[in-house]
């Protein structure tokens, strides 16, 4: 894998070629990473995997004409080969009178923030292993669970590097480590699965590995013996392990290509209040040490942090360069791509803003409710905002959680679980979108 400088010599000499060869425009991407997985169970070693890849993609305009083509060789011969062919194919493609560069005004000029992504600390198979094993063991521990799925620990490294022919030649690069466990808990068809996992940038802020694994016993016992819900309308909590997915859905909604389709529930709401007074929700790319923060986006434009909903309202669209220039608007930073094909927008470390209640207080007026610890299936159409996932859990009872859930389905329309859904106050930064508890008011719960 290259450094980052070398990455970045590599795609400013591949869009020179590209220019040389009659392109009237060009960006080339690299993106090149190693990871070494360790894989325990019950009590054994049961993999050890290591990995490196590397390419580099280039996207050429001719015109509003354009085509983008990758390689893995990054010999001149290859290179000469993959301008000759991406040039061909942009010159026989369709038109598009939205394609082109980042203006270079936009461009990211000056120095680059430190966002810390990068962990000096180096841990070996060994040592990985020894986290994995802790936390199985910690897991297998758990009074009840009588089964393991395993245990793992994986390290990886990252570097991106992205060059255009208006000037712009820049990179970064990042580390990542991640430590889980998955068990069963109870016999034959009564058992049940969970898990519990940690992912961070710095190995010095990973949790316990003692800690989640038992974290993944407890849930999965927890979960022994579920009823069914009968059919009806209930106030439904999402934990924050899945309250986050329903900013992701938020996303999909206003990114610029979805507006310029007009395929989003969301078409008329710029500017309006789609959520109540008390919702912030922030995309922060600048976090340091965040597992999405990145300095520029996939088009070269310098990435800030943005208020997506500033108290209830919608503040903008997420824009590529080519969705605002449809929408007569301006690129807004949010440009993600790979090295084929042309970038779409995206968010980076999404949160929303804690409430003022905790999540029991949040919960203490509920007589009868479904906790949500679990979501399945996908379920979501996004030009209506009709929503209906698979779902277990725990019952609400009286303002208490207690026995677990399985086997229903819960459903609304994201605009009205937008407009009246309340955060509780437990916020934790933990994966790149995160949220509090979350209630919703008015969901069916489809179970008997």
């Amino acid at each position: 894998m290259l450094s980052v400088s070398q990455s970045q010599e590599q795609v400013a000499e591949l869009v020179a070629r590209a220019a040389k060869a009659g392109a009237d425009a060009a960006d080339a991407l690299y993106s090149g990473g190693s990871a070494t997985q360790v894989e325990v169970r019950l009590g054994a070693l049961e993999n050890v995997e290591r990995s490196e890849g590397e390419e580099i993609g280039l996207r050429v305009f001719i015109g509003q004409r354009s085509a983008t083509a990758s390689t893995s060789d990054f010999t001149p011969a290859s290179y000469d080969a993959l301008v000759e062919r991406v040039v061909a194919m942009a010159r026989e493609a369709p038109e598009d009178p939205y394609a082109g560069m980042a203006p270079e005004d936009r461009l990211m000029r000056g120095p680059s923030p430190d966002l810390d992504l990068e962990d000096a600390q180096e841990i070996s198979p060994a040592e990985m292993k020894e986290r994995a094993m802790a936390a199985e063991d910690a897991a297998r521990a758990v009074k009840g669970v009588t089964n393991s799925e395993g245990g793992g620990s994986s390290a990886s490294r990252s570097v991106i590097a992205l060059a255009t022919s208006t000037g712009f030649v820049r990179g970064y690069a990042g580390t990542a480590h991640s430590l889980s466990a998955s068990v069963l808990a109870g016999e034959g068809s009564g058992m049940q699965r969970d898990y519990a996992y940690s992912s961070v940038r710095h190995l010095s802020e990973m949790e316990d590995a003692e800690a989640v694994g038992r974290l993944a016993g407890e849930r999965a016992v927890a979960r022994l013996d579920p009823v069914r819900l009968p059919s009806g309308a209930l106030p439904v909590v999402f934990d924050p392990r899945v309250s986050g997915g329903l900013l992701g859905h938020l996303i999909g909604a206003i990114t610029g290509a979805a507006i310029a389709r007009k395929t989003s529930f969301l078409l008329d709401a710029l500017g309006t209040e789609i959520f109540g007074p008390g919702i912030t929700i922030i995309d922060d790319p600048l976090r340091p040490r965040g597992l999405r923060s990145k300095p520029f986006d996939g088009e070269g434009l310098e990435t800030h942090q943005t208020v997506i909903i500033d108290k209830g309202v919608l503040t903008g669209w997420l824009m590529t360069v080519a969705a605002a220039r449809q929408l007569g608007l301006q690129p807004t930073g949010h440009a993600a791509r790979g090295t084929g094909g042309a970038p779409g927008a995206g968010s980076s470390n999404l949160h929303m803003a804690p409430g003022a209640l905790s999540p029991k207080e949040l919960i203490a007026d509920i007589e009868r409710g479904f906790y949500v610890t679990e979501l399945i299936g996908m379920g979501v159409n996004g030009l209506t905002g009709d929503y209906s996932r698979g779902a277990a859990g725990f019952l609400i009872e009286k303002g208490e959680i207690t026995k677990p859930v399985a086997e229903v389905t819960v459903a609304g329309n994201l605009k009205h679980m937008f407009r009246t859904l309340v955060p509780a106050n437990d916020l934790t930064f933990k994966h790149a979108t995160n949220a509090p508890t979350i209630r919703l008011e008015g969901m069916t719960v489809a179970g008997d």
